[in-house]
């Protein structure tokens, strides 16, 4: 007789292991290319062989990682050549869903437009207040990570109204695609205080054209945001350093 329990709970427990390898390889606290080393992670998320390998073979598939000939694993490398293909395909995508978004959102479409880019703005400040204060690399980490998490809660708002569960899909398919991109972006460059106030006048000229209707001005200003941390890194060496 199978013990449903059992499995149901191990089944739990190799999900956890995934999410947190997951994770710690898009926040880019496993550097692109670099060695999966089966002590290292053993000891970090304090499991045995046979998860982890469950968990790195998973993320193969997810194009997370790579696998060596007989050498174990490696963090995917990043590339210009699929910075450009994820992030033009990105801003594609959440263009054509503030397109339906404005058609077929309600009111608490734009109630939630709204207290997204308040919360946003209201971080701005303890962001660049953490980030001078931060005491380690660590530390600006997490508070660029915080601030990113209500960047990603704008615009999912902003699109949510588009009323396409597929289409929603495959923008956060992208949008997990392109974190150890942003990541990258936001430890080289969100610490320039140019960056990020061009980064907030684009939150508040978006959020007006959305309020407004006007669908070709958000479509260009969604599409063109979008691209920004693109433009940057494509002008620039990648940084694989932690």
């Amino acid at each position: 007789m199978v013990n449903h329990a059992l499995h149901n709970s191990t089944e739990n427990f190799a999900g956890q292991v995934v999410s947190q390898l997951k994770q710690d390889i898009l926040e880019g606290f496993f550097a692109p290319g670099e060695k999966l080393r089966m002590a290292r992670l053993k000891e970090r998320y304090n499991v045995g062989v046979s998860p982890l390998r469950e968990a790195l073979s998973q993320l193969l598939v997810e194009q997370l990682v790579i696998v060596e000939n007989q050498r174990g694993f490696r963090v995917h490398p990043i590339s210009k050549a699929e910075l450009a293909d994820i992030y033009h395909t990105r801003a594609h995508i959440e263009s054509l869903c503030v397109k339906l978004a404005i058609a077929h959102g309600d009111d608490a479409w734009e109630a939630g437009i709204i207290a997204s880019a308040h919360q946003l703005k209201k971080a701005a400040p303890l962001l660049n207040e953490s980030l001078k204060q931060a005491g380690n690399l660590e530390e600006a980490r997490s508070s660029m990570q915080q601030w990113e998490a209500l960047h990603h809660n704008f615009h999912s708002a902003i699109t949510s109204g588009c009323q396409s569960p597929t289409l929603l899909d495959v923008r956060h398919g992208l949008y997990e695609k392109a974190s150890r991109y942003r990541n990258l972006w936001l430890k080289q460059y969100m610490v320039n205080n140019q960056v990020f106030d061009a980064n907030q006048k684009d939150h508040d000229a978006l959020m007006d054209a959305l309020l407004n209707r006007n669908t070709d001005l958000a479509c260009q200003l969604v599409y063109e945001h979008l691209l920004g941390p693109y433009k940057l890194l494509h002008n620039s060496e990648f940084e694989h350093a932690k």
